[in-house]
């Protein structure tokens, strides 16, 4: 089977589901990458270690979500150039990205380095954990390159329509990361710095793997680094700021959300966390198929095929509400099995169980606010779907839960959050509609 997709022709939504298809195994497997390194933490060193690796990972998964927002630039810049059929501007683009992604991550890995026990001591780190939780973080700053280069390996090759290779490279890391950390921690008795030391070898072999298996196979055109033009790295600036914002936002609006869980006594938090760790796999569907109408969007609209744009947000809409749909049902009948997996406490339990059975009917809502910002986002319009995001954590996913937690007690937690994703998703039908996204372009100084 052809790996790269032309999705500026061929049928719609056989394109969407052989697309999402790998994009939601390759999130899956990347939850599973943390979750493998928590079991054998735990298991191996203790609760100490493992809360000094949670600590760390906080910051780590700022980062992260920095380099993604990037990588949502780089996915609609280069799907575009694509779309296009604009190989010399795709080539250039590529360039840049290359070479302002190493610069960033090389500033990071230093002041990263340098300052993470202020950055542990800044999050409240209780000394028993400090010396632990600053070297773990110490080592993952200094593989903070590898960790850059293959998310934006994969996500080049998204770009280009293939969800299939990016695949290889996420299952190598993740198979790494299971067989170093006790090979390191207890095999080499390296302790917490052995759980470290293997998350960075996994994502260094990926990352090699990927350089190696995209050149030799001619997948994406890079060449020898060259300094990007201003109006390059200004492009891409413009857009990975805001998209890189757009995840601050999110992890900050889930913070703050956890201040009126707390309220309600550690069975309610511990019942949370649990419906969490399920919630965080139950939207991966949502999630890759955003991505993958990212992609799409994308080369059409390079294309200026708006009519065909359209018809990707449709059916994107409407195989995200009936997948969601499934999983919403499922969701119904097998939350209190779920929940029972991570806690055994009663109460704690009672109220999981509780928040996923409501919160799974609005499930369909949330997703189809992946898909209709994943078009918007294709545009370019990163400002807007910030915007978008504000509105739907602050104006709405936090001031509700707060409201409906005041009126309905711990059920309204789960019946505020569930009416933010409706209302939420409203917002989104009603900018994508009416917005002026399809009014911006990326490349007219090209010309």
């Amino acid at each position: 089977m052809k790996k790269q997709h032309d999705f500026t022709q061929g049928n719609i939504l056989k394109h969407l589901i052989i697309f999402s298809g790998p994009l939601m195994l390759t999130n899956l497997l990347q939850t599973s990458y943390q979750f493998a390194d928590s079991l054998w933490v735990g298991n191996l060193l203790g609760a100490n270690a493992l809360g000094a690796v949670a600590i760390s990972s906080t910051i780590i998964f700022t980062i992260l979500s920095f380099v993604l927002g990037l990588n949502n630039a780089a996915l609609t810049i280069l799907s575009q150039q694509k779309g296009k059929d604009h190989e010399a501007g795709l080539k250039r683009y590529l360039n840049a990205f290359v070479v302002i992604l190493t610069v960033i991550a090389l500033v990071l890995s230093v002041i990263g380095y340098t300052l993470s026990e202020q950055l542990l001591r800044l999050l409240g780190t209780p000394e028993n954990m400090l010396s632990e939780a600053e070297m773990y973080l110490q080592i993952n700053f200094l593989g903070i390159l590898f960790l850059f280069g293959y998310n934006f390996i994969a996500t080049v090759l998204r770009a280009l329509g293939d969800s299939r290779t990016p695949l290889r490279f996420v299952m190598i890391a993740v198979l790494l990361n299971i067989i170093l950390n006790p090979l390191f921690i207890a095999g080499l008795d390296l302790g917490i710095n052995g759980a470290a030391f293997a998350t960075i070898v996994a994502q260094g072999s990926a990352f090699l793997y990927g350089i190696i298996y995209v050149l030799s196979k001619k997948l994406a055109p890079f060449s020898i680094p060259a300094p990007p033009s201003r109006q390059e790295i200004g492009l891409i600036l413009n857009l990975g700021i805001p998209s890189g914002l757009q995840m601050a936002v999110i992890s900050a609006g889930s913070a703050a959300i956890m201040s009126v869980i707390t309220v309600f006594g550690s069975d309610v938090v511990a019942g949370y966390g649990a419906a969490q760790r399920l919630d965080s796999i139950l939207m991966l569907p949502a999630h890759a198929l955003g991505t993958s109408v990212n992609s799409m969007a994308g080369q059409n609209i390079g294309n200026r095929d708006w009519p065909r744009v359209k018809q990707i947000a449709k059916y994107g809409v409407l195989y995200n509400f009936s997948i969601m749909l499934l999983v919403g049902v499922a969701v119904v009948l097998l939350a209190e099995h779920g929940i029972q997996l991570f806690i055994e406490d009663e109460e704690a339990v009672a109220f999981g169980t509780k928040y996923l059975q409501i919160i799974a009917l609005f499930y369909p809502f949330l997703g189809i606010n992946f898909i209709l910002n994943g078009i918007v986002r294709a545009a370019g319009a990163m400002y807007q779907v910030l915007v978008l995001n504000i509105v739907s954590f602050w104006v709405l996913r936090f001031p509700l839960t707060y409201l409906f937690s005041g009126w309905f007690g711990d059920t309204g937690v789960a019946l505020g959050m569930g009416t933010s994703f409706l209302l939420s998703s409203f917002a989104a039908f009603m900018y994508y509609r009416f917005g002026k996204w399809r009014e911006k372009e990326l490349f007219a100084k090209d010309r």
